[in-house]
């Protein structure tokens, strides 16, 4: 194995001897398992990204907008409290620390935490910005994953994790319509043209919808524009956040939900959408007492519609305006709205990327052509090569995409490299109990 230093200063020139771990793509799930491999000297480890630096949907951050998960849901803390890239070490080493413990408030702000992780990135030697892998094989001679990025390097390495993340999400009707529509990730970058606009609508219903609409609803009467919210769930839905429903947030819930049969996960799949894409029940309380405030001088220009979902979109270029076909689910009615303006908070959702495509039959597959995750986050053949980070609401529930189990996964991808566990791993931590 190298040392720290060897590693800090790694090219893929000086790469003949095989890397332990390759990560693709770094998002908080894969910079969270660089952090806690950058101490181990057994592991050989190195990282690429796309991005020039850090940078974690930056065109969400509204002012006060939060995470919806504690501090402690850092990189590293539920792994290893004292690891030096903590969040309290963050901001102890930014001055802010007896700030942030006078504001009294578990959750960071958005923007906080970006910040952070890009402090984190900075302090590691294992992570490589502006590098785009381009196509990863497999050799079974030396039983080795050789990448291949943009820039023609390459690397070869004995386990991979695949860090990609999930692009965002533009509903089929919407696919290819042109003009200036917005997916909410570009959201603050285009807000100015956006108020500039007679109408907006806004299509989605998680959280993500709700601080664009607060947001552009406070700014209302400033720029006159009519404002909608069209979403198809059936109510504005808080998210779930007692604490015996965060306890499927554990080791055991993984385990209950592993097991079961694979047309019962996609069932619960759909079924438990709220529990992590639900909106915080303050700001829904927010937009309502700011309706209220606004509207006592005279009607607000905006309407909510729930139960609505979008059937087909047209673009008039002419009249630079969306005309959306719309349907009220539960009455069964179709309807039109037509908009000059148009955000979709539909969210992100995972698509394999195409450099897996020469190894693709060393991927399991399951019935519905999504990745067969084992139960330690592999997806290859061997059970130990390829790891996968936030892919995974359809075998491992909502514990998949939840910033508190991070470092749970890491721990184990580490225990499953190493063959023991550098990071203990929790067995038991509910006092609920989910199966006979």
């Amino acid at each position: 194995m190298s040392t720290p230093l060897e590693r800090s200063s790694r090219t893929a020139s000086d790469s003949a001897e095989p890397l332990d771990l390759l990560g693709i793509g770094l998002g908080p799930f894969n910079l969270g398992l660089a952090c806690l491999a950058e101490p181990l000297d057994e592991i050989d480890a190195l990282f690429l990204e796309t991005k020039p630096d850090f940078d974690w949907h930056s065109g969400m951050f509204l002012d006060g907008a939060h995470l919806q998960t504690p501090f402690m849901s850092d990189l590293v803390t539920l792994a290893d409290p004292t690891s030096p890239y903590s969040f309290l070490n963050y901001l102890k080493e930014s001055g802010r620390l007896y700030s942030f413990y006078i504001r009294e408030n578990f959750y960071p702000l958005r923007t906080e935490y970006n910040d952070y992780c890009r402090w984190a990135a900075a302090r590691l030697g294992s992570v490589r910005f502006s590098t785009t892998v381009t196509e990863v094989t497999y050799d079974e001679e030396s039983a080795l994953y050789t990448v291949t990025t943009d820039q023609g390097d390459t690397y070869r390495a004995r386990h991979l994790a695949l860090g990609t993340g999930t692009p965002p999400h533009i509903p089929e009707p919407c696919q290819g319509l042109g003009g200036d529509l917005l997916h909410n990730s570009r959201y603050l970058e285009h807000k100015a043209a956006l108020q500039a606009k007679k109408s907006i609508t806004l299509v989605g219903s998680g959280q993500s919808a709700a601080e664009i609409y607060y947001d552009l609803l406070a700014e209302i009467d400033v720029h006159g524009y009519q404002l909608n919210w069209v979403t198809r769930s059936p109510r504005f839905f808080p998210l779930e956040y007692t604490k015996l429903t965060l306890e499927m947030t554990s080791p055991e819930y993984i385990d209950y939900f592993h097991a079961l049969p694979e047309d019962t996960r996609y069932g619960l799949e759909q079924k438990q959408k709220n529990l992590f894409k639900g909106i915080d029940g303050e700001l829904i309380n927010a937009i309502f007492d700011l309706l209220y405030e606004k509207n006592v001088r005279g009607p607000v220009p905006t309407r909510l519609l729930t139960n609505t979902a979008l059937k087909t979109a047209a673009r008039d270029e002419s009249e630079g305006t969306y005309t959306l076909g719309l349907r009220q689910e539960e009455q069964g009615k179709d309807f039109e709205l037509t908009s000059e303006g148009l955000v979709l908070a539909t969210g992100y959702q995972y698509r394999v990327p195409d450099f897996l495509e020469p190894v693709r039959d060393r991927i399991r597959w399951d019935g519905r052509g999504r990745f067969d995750i084992a139960r330690n986050y592999s997806i290859d053949t061997t059970g130990r090569g390829i790891f996968v980070q936030n892919a995974g609401v359809h075998t491992h529930a909502l514990t998949s995409p939840d910033l508190g189990m991070g470092a749970y996964r890491n721990s184990v991808i580490l225990r499953e490299l190493l063959g023991t566990a550098p990071y203990a791993v929790e067995k038991s931590i509910a006092f609920q109990e989910f199966s006979v």
